[in-house]
């Protein structure tokens, strides 16, 4: 596999990376595209298929890691598989991109290992598990056992920040937007004046 830049933002849930990644995906001048993650769990909301993730029976999910159809994979909990095809990357790197990536820790820092030279992995920090508690409360998406699974994962996943590249501290959306914007320019080569007061 060879291509552009890998970007990675990785964070316990409610911490903010899909915002920065959205916000991220519509400055043409990075010229990044959004790496579509398999998955086994069942659909959300109004999610589709091939957009927001591709939704996989958890057989077929099998299948794909016997076949090493995986840059990186995870059970996150159990029969509840995440994962990266490496055809996703090939296309977007086919299609001269840059491919940026909203995936948990564990994965993003299998992708960095595998790529070092041309991933910059970005963690993503909550201001506090209690914030985040409240963040996630508000999505009205889950359970409260499901919220307390996410909490108590945040624990973990919060002391693998210091193996990223970088950390960016999500106090405040806009900072945390511009200081996103920023790293991803430098490391692509961008031409950041665009976006510069």
């Amino acid at each position: 596999m060879k291509g552009g830049k890998l970007i990675i933002f990785s964070a316990p849930s409610g911490s903010g990376k899909t915002t920065i990644v959205k916000h991220l995906l519509k400055q043409p001048e990075l010229n990044l595209a959004f790496s579509v993650s398999a998955t086994s769990r069942a659909r959300r909301g109004k999610e589709k298929d091939g957009e927001h993730y591709y939704f996989l029976h958890v057989s077929e999910f099998k299948k794909h890691i016997k076949n090493d159809n995986f840059l990186e994979w995870e059970e996150v909990y159990r029969d509840n598989f995440y994962g990266t095809l490496k055809s996703e990357v090939e296309r977007l790197w086919a299609e001269g991109k840059n491919v940026i990536f909203d995936i948990d820790v564990v994965g993003g820092l299998r992708i960095k290992k595998k790529f070092p030279k041309e991933t910059l992995a970005v963690f993503v920090k909550p201001p506090s598990v209690d914030e985040l508690k409240i963040r996630l409360k508000k999505r009205s998406t889950e359970s409260d056992d499901k919220i307390n699974m996410r909490i108590a994962k945040a624990s973990v996943e919060l002391a693998t920040a210091p193996q990223f590249d970088i950390i960016i501290n999500n106090y405040d959306l806009e900072t945390a937007l511009n200081e996103a914007h920023t790293l991803v320019a430098d490391f692509v080569g961008a031409d950041k004046s665009i976006n510069e007061e």
